[in-house]
């Protein structure tokens, strides 16, 4: 009789058991082609430095085993690398994990995701890695493509943030400053002003009044003013006044009077001068207005208490009565106001004429310590050349430390010539003299723009808000880096250029992109040419296309390496006009 040995039984069964698994996970990979992919956007792009994708993946009934992991991991590839994204993982019914489920029914996943972007991706094809798992086994599918990739087009933005110019400046009527303004004037309006003062109800002028020391200067500002050529002489006026107490015809008749004798006076001393001017006069019989500046500047007790007054009443004899009534505050305003209310003002009225311009770059020059700061800066524009430019400033900076013009306008010029790095410690420079000058924020702004870091150039553009249109330049920029497109046109609407126009191409609008790219007008801006080349190829415009192209080409050769690989071309990459262009 034949004795049976049942030892190997369990292990029969192990490998009928492991045959079965591995058999689950290659029927699995076998039928990979089943599994339906669908890539949003269907060739992917880049936006905000990032290159996004949205995979929403079918998988067919009796596909999914009960006991398989599938893991997923969407990868770039590229000439020489390539990029994963974040994996995914999705499980059969009978897997005892936290990961979605698949029915053996079928079932679906949806996946976002994205990834930095980085030129070398310019041209490159996503594929998706599964690896699939039962127990202690895992099978690795073939790699499936599908999308290509990538449209950059947005990541070609121009870096080319505006500077802004340090000038001289005052305040408007909100109170701010005005970076539009400039206080180096050519023509400098001037004045100068002397009283003769009246006593109590006459009209007829003192000696030791018309002798006093503002008087006389007054007549030697006026005949300085008649013989300089450097001075333009515009008016010489009286204005003469009453003060507000006495009566309405009293006081008319008095002011009459006291403009008759002051101007008497004063067309006197002009005609001994030689000076050949129209003397101009008015009088004014109650000087209300005087009344309340000088009240306002005084000590007096109850000066509050008169100013109400001034503000209920209109009608003056009102006005004085009840004033009158406050007796001991009367007395003080009768003693320190109203002396000096009856007079006759008079006032020349002058043009001061500046150096011309090649006086003021010969100084800058050759004696920058003779103009003042206005001057000396307005010298430094008047010269074309960037470097002697550059010069000026850094005299500026030697003359007045401690002007932050000075190191921000020498950054200013280096802006110019585009070398943002060396504009850098300049703009520092002025920072800490004016920590809080929005010109200046702008301009740090736009350096830590080239620099890459978008967020703090945003906020400090937000701290420059008001300092003028190329914050909102810049701004623009920025929106275009963070994929705000419909921003960054608001932005750029007082520019037309590379910029604006790639930021309405990136907007959808076409038409306003050709626009702006053929205004603009800067000099070999072979970009201007490769973006209306993008859009003739996005409207199916070939002659558009094909002409910007060689015209883009043409300007620099290096875009054609960079055209052989923007997938904005991709339709064309095998058309025999494209390639004699780029190749």
């Amino acid at each position: 009789m034949r004795r049976i040995n049942f030892k190997p039984i369990p292990l029969f069964i192990g490998i009928a058991v492991l045959f079965a698994g591995c058999s689950g996970l290659n029927k699995m990979k076998k039928n990979a082609d089943q599994i339906n992919f669908k890539v949003t956007p269907e060739v992917l792009e880049a936006h905000a430095s990032e290159v996004a994708v949205a995979i929403d993946t079918r998988f067919p009934a009796k596909y999914f085993n009960k006991k398989v992991t599938l893991t997923a991991t969407p990868v770039l590839k590229y000439d020489g690398g390539e990029t994963a994204y974040d994996p995914v993982s999705v499980q059969g019914e009978s897997v005892e994990a936290n990961n979605k489920v698949i029915s053996y029914n079928g079932g679906s996943v949806n996946y976002k995701n994205a990834v930095a972007y980085d030129k070398a991706m310019a041209k490159s094809e996503l594929y998706v890695n599964i690896k699939a798992t039962q127990g202690a086994k895992s099978v690795d599918f073939e790699p499936i493509k599908v999308a290509d990739g990538i449209i950059a087009t947005s990541e070609k933005v121009i870096m080319i943030p505006k500077a802004i110019l340090g000038v001289e400046r005052e305040a408007n009527n909100s109170g701010k400053y005005d970076p539009n303004i400039d206080a180096f004037q050519r023509i400098v309006p001037d004045e100068m002003t002397a009283d003769i003062k009246y006593l109590i109800n006459r009209s007829n002028i003192r000696r030791d009044e018309t002798s006093k020391s503002e008087v006389t200067a007054l007549e030697d500002y006026t005949k300085k003013a008649n013989e300089d050529e450097r001075i333009d002489l515009k008016d010489v006026e009286v204005s003469a006044y009453a003060s507000p107490d006495g009566t309405i015809d009293l006081n008319l008749d008095l002011a009459a009077k006291r403009k008759e004798t002051s101007s008497a006076f004063l067309a006197k001393k002009l005609k001994e001068a030689g000076i050949d001017v129209k003397l101009k006069t008015k009088y004014t019989p109650e000087d209300w207005d005087g009344f309340k500046t000088l009240l306002e500047q005084s000590n007096i007790k109850d000066k509050e208490l008169i100013l109400r007054v001034l503000s209920m009443y209109n009608d003056p004899e009102v006005r004085e009565r009840e004033i009158r009534n406050l007796s001991e505050t009367f007395n003080e305003v009768a003693d320190e106001i109203l002396p000096q209310l009856r007079r006759a003002k008079m006032t020349t009225s002058v043009d001061m004429i500046g150096k011309t311009d090649e006086e003021l770059k010969a100084a800058a020059t050759a004696d920058p310590s003779s103009l003042n700061p206005a001057e000396l800066l307005y010298a430094a524009t008047l010269f074309e050349d960037l470097n002697e430019q550059l010069s000026v400033y850094n005299t500026f900076m030697e003359v007045y430390p401690n002007d932050w013009r000075g190191p921000n306008n020498a950054g200013y010029v280096m802006v110019q010539q585009y070398k943002y790095a060396d504009a850098k410690p300049l703009f520092e420079k002025a920072e800490k003299l004016a920590n809080n000058e929005p010109i200046v924020k702008n301009n740090v702004g736009a350096v830590t723009l080239t620099e890459g870091d978008v967020d703090a150039a945003e906020a400090l553009f937000g701290a420059a808000a008001g300092a003028g249109d190329a914050v909102n330049y810049n701004m623009g920029i920025v929106s275009v880096k963070k994929a705000e497109y419909d921003r960054a046109v608001q932005y750029f609407n007082r520019f037309a250029d590379v910029n604006s126009g790639l930021a309405k191409l990136l907007a959808g609008n076409n038409n306003g992109a050709v626009k702006d790219l053929e205004a603009c007008t800067i000099e070999g801006c072979y970009m201007t040419e490769y973006f209306k080349a993008v859009i003739g190829a996005r409207t199916a415009k070939e002659s558009l296309l094909f002409e910007s192209l060689k015209a883009a080409v043409d300007m620099n050769a290096g875009l054609k390496e960079v055209a052989k690989t923007d997938m904005e071309f991709a339709k064309y990459f095998d058309n025999a006009k494209f390639k004699a262009i780029v190749d």
